[in-house]
């Protein structure tokens, strides 16, 4: 049973912005050994997510994606964060029809859905990241965790994708990716595992059903980044270097949710809609000095 909301316990010069303490119980809480809970959001309060915590993206934003990401499409039900993608048409307030810029020159969004992210409202440079999560498997769904650097625009400022489920070539796929900027010109060294979902349907038919764990153990020498305790990717830290020699895993970084529709999540549209992204907790932990 969940009893936390947002907490934070330790903080320490490296890496951020600092959360005052909130007074539940945090028993029920696993702790890797040697490590401490800094912060953590157990979503147990329904309605909206704590705005001191989270900020909203609003509109079209990347990729080419087909949402007009939404705040009233990410709300807490029944102690779950839920993302729901929504078949529905929504007017775009800055259409241009003039415009070569695709944010501009769709006069509708047919799909909306949600992002939130903790930029400059918290951030942490290593320890380890814990997300529980159900995704919805079907055609059209791109759900995700990553983290982004503080310190400068992408890719120059790093990326990590603790977790992305998509399609490639039509297959459907979990990822974990890291990039990062080695010419300066918007074309990331991606440093990436890719798994057939079909893998975990093997072993569990049931898998989309359940709820999963998600987690990044984050050092200065490493990023490893597990699935339910399975090793999908490890990255080696010393060779993440950008162009001009900034190493932006070594910075610290903040978190992103989100529910993309379309793009890269395929053609939603024979899929019946609501899609739905659940999100238990978002855990982090650093080492006990």
């Amino acid at each position: 049973m969940k009893t936390m909301k947002l907490i934070a316990v330790l903080c320490t010069s490296l890496l951020m912005s600092c959360i005052a303490a909130d007074n539940g119980d945090n028993s029920q809480i696993r702790t890797p050994d040697g490590y401490a809970l800094i912060w953590s959001d157990e979503f147990d309060q329904d309605g909206r997510v704590n705005e001191k915590y989270w900020e909203y993206e609003e509109g079209f934003v990347r990729n080419e994606e087909l949402q007009w990401y939404h705040r009233d499409n990410v709300y807490i039900k029944g102690g779950i964060l839920v993302f729901e993608g929504r078949r529905e048409q929504i007017e775009n307030p800055n259409f241009d029809p003039n415009s070569r810029n695709w944010r501009r020159n769709r006069e509708f969004a047919e799909y909306t859905s949600g992002l939130i992210k903790t930029r400059d409202r918290f951030s942490f440079q290593y320890g380890i990241m814990e997300v529980r999560a159900r995704i919805d498997p079907r055609k059209g769904s791109w759900p995700a965790i990553w983290t982004l650097g503080v310190d400068r625009g992408w890719p120059s400022g790093g990326e990590v994708d603790v977790m992305e489920y998509y399609r490639i070539d039509g297959v459907p796929s979990i990822l974990a990716n890291a990039a990062w900027d080695v010419n300066n010109n918007y074309n990331p060294k991606w440093y990436s595992e890719v798994i057939p979902f079909l893998y975990f349907l093997e072993k569990d038919p049931n898998w989309a059903k359940e709820f999963h764990i998600w987690k990044m153990d984050w050092t200065e020498d490493y990023i490893r980044i597990y699935l339910d305790d399975e090793l999908l990717n490890e990255i080696d830290l010393n060779e993440t270097i950008n162009y001009d020699g900034f190493n932006p895993f070594r910075q610290p970084h903040y978190i992103l949710l989100n529910l993309a529709i379309g793009s890269n999540g395929g053609d939603p549209s024979e899929t019946d809609f609501p899609i739905l992204y659940e999100v238990d907790y978002v855990r982090v932990f650093q080492k006990i000095e």
